[in-house]
C-alpha cells in the first residue's frame, strides 16, 4: 500500500506526455458529450411531443437545443464532473493512467474539489498546457500554477499500485 510520500519529489511531466493524455481523454469526453447529447435530445423530443415546450421560433429540435443555455451547461456539467471525479479520487484521468501521470498537491495529497474546479476552468481546453513551453524549468502548466498543484510522472510500479488501490 503506497502512502502520500510516495508520491513527493517524482519528476513533473512534460508537454508530449500531457498532450498525449490530454488526446486520450478529449475522445473519452467528446463520447460522453454524445451520450449526453443523445440522452438530452430524446428527452426534448418527448418533452415536445407530450406538450411540456414548444419549438417557439425555432424550426426544429436541434435549432431548439443550440440556443438552449440548459443543454450548453448540462455538457459543461458533464465535461466537468469527468475531469473532477478523476482528479479527486485518484489523481488521474483514463489518459493519465495510460501515460502514468497523475495530478496532485506537492504533498502528494488529492486535490481538493475547489482546486479541481480552479484547474479545469484555467486548463482553457488544453491550451493551459502551452504555457510548459514559456516555462520549462518548473514545468507547471497554467492550470497547475492557478490551482497550486502539479502533474507528476510515475514509475510503472507505481502507477500499478494506484490503479490497484482505486
Amino acid at each position: 500500500m503506497s502512502s502520500y510520500s510516495d508520491y513527493v519529489g517524482l519528476p513533473r511531466a512534460g508537454l508530449m506526455r500531457r498532450l498525449a493524455a490530454w488526446m486520450y481523454d478529449l475522445l473519452v469526453v467528446v463520447s460522453l458529450l454524445m451520450v449526453t447529447g443523445f440522452v438530452y435530445f430524446g428527452v426534448t423530443v418527448l418533452a415536445l411531443n407530450m406538450g411540456w415546450i414548444s419549438l417557439g421560433p425555432y424550426e426544429d429540435t436541434a435549432a431548439l437545443l443550440s440556443a438552449s443555455r440548459w443543454y450548453q451547461l448540462c455538457l459543461l456539467a458533464v465535461a466537468l464532473f469527468f475531469y473532477c471525479w478523476f482528479w479527486r479520487t485518484s489523481g488521474q484521468t483514463i489518459g493519465m493512467r495510460a501515460w502514468r501521470l497523475r495530478v496532485q498537491n506537492t504533498d502528494g495529497r488529492r486535490l481538493r474539489l475547489a482546486q479541481c474546479i480552479i484547474r479545469a476552468a484555467s486548463a482553457l481546453l488544453g491550451l493551459g498546457n502551452l504555457w510548459l513551453v514559456f516555462n520549462p524549468r518548473t514545468k507547471l502548466a497554467l492550470q497547475d500554477k492557478v490551482a497550486d498543484c502539479e502533474v507528476i510522472m510515475m514509475s510503472k510500479e507505481l502507477n500499478k499500485q494506484l490503479l490497484d488501490k482505486t
